[in-house]
């Protein structure tokens, strides 16, 4: 992925750096209890936090003085990602006869506010339909590098890729769809339209990247490797399994490691909206 020098996004917030007291603690705290009962039941229990965290909780926030950080080129290149995502989206939006709304992206360290409520780097990248922005800790990178061994560049630009998949789901209105399920299925059956949510953001980071390919970003088949790679080490049950020893379909909220490469893979050589219909995805 050729990323340097090319154009960034006008959408980034940074928040790295910045330091604050939260002055509302009560929605942290539900956070961190709903955080840690999905870990130990391998439930996908996010929804609830929009119950009790507010976009009222607010922070007392200064920014630190400080130099470059390490992170900055990681900084500059998923703007350059998040713009690419623009001018694609924009593109496909055009030509459906539709006008795109790009989401904002929050680049905070360990904790800040969204419009999801309490926001922690321990649960990783995600994409907040209140506020329509996505929210991640650069730390994160590190982590796919080391603890799900998924090296390159482009392993972060899929995972963005995905969070910006779920806006082009908000946008289209399946999100609300499927969360006013919540509630009315069991959860095995509605966990099942999770991991098609899940996976229909893959497959919609996979069209991104097939049109990327015709762009100044310049992608190949050493990027295809990486997003796959990427793809293949956060399936649900290679998690469940390095995690507790055995695998729980019933479980499972974002789909195996093979169904998430296959709809990405598919999008990435297809960029074919059609074949990621929501009924279609399994």
């Amino acid at each position: 992925m050729q990323w340097r020098g090319q154009k960034k996004s006008k959408n980034v917030e940074d928040r790295r750096g910045v330091s604050g007291r939260q002055a509302a603690t009560g929605g942290g705290i539900v956070a961190i209890i709903i955080l840690l009962i999905s870990v130990f039941t391998g439930r996908d229990l996010s929804g609830l936090l929009m119950l009790f965290d507010q976009p009222a909780t607010v922070q007392t926030q200064a920014p630190d003085q400080r130099g470059p950080r390490p992170d900055d080129d990681l900084a500059e290149m998923v703007s350059v990602v998040l713009a690419s995502t623009e001018d694609i989206w924009t593109r496909i939006f055009q030509e459906q006869n539709s006008q795109y709304r790009p989401p904002g992206l929050v680049l905070f360290d360990n904790a800040t506010s969204s419009g999801c409520g309490h926001a922690s780097s321990a649960i990783g990248p995600f994409y907040c339909p209140a506020d329509e922005k996505v929210y991640i800790d650069l730390a994160f990178c590190e982590e796919l590098k080391t603890r799900f061994r998924a090296p390159g560049e482009f392993a972060v630009a899929y995972v963005i890729g995905h969070e910006v998949g779920h806006h082009i789901q908000h946008l289209m209105g399946i999100t609300d769809q499927v969360h006013q399920m919540r509630g009315r299925l069991p959860e095995k059956e509605y966990n099942k339209l999770s991991v098609k949510l899940e996976l229909q953001a893959d497959f919609l980071a996979g069209v991104w990247g097939y049109y990327a390919k015709n762009t100044d970003l310049r992608l190949d088949n050493d990027d295809l490797r990486d997003a796959l790679n990427a793809a293949n080490a956060i399936g649900d049950d290679r998690i469940q399994m390095e995690a507790q020893g055995y695998v729980v379909p019933d479980a499972f909220t974002h789909g195996t490691s093979e169904q998430r490469m296959k709809w990405f893979r598919m999008g990435f050589e297809s960029g074919d909206l059609s074949l990621g219909d929501f009924n279609q995805i399994e």
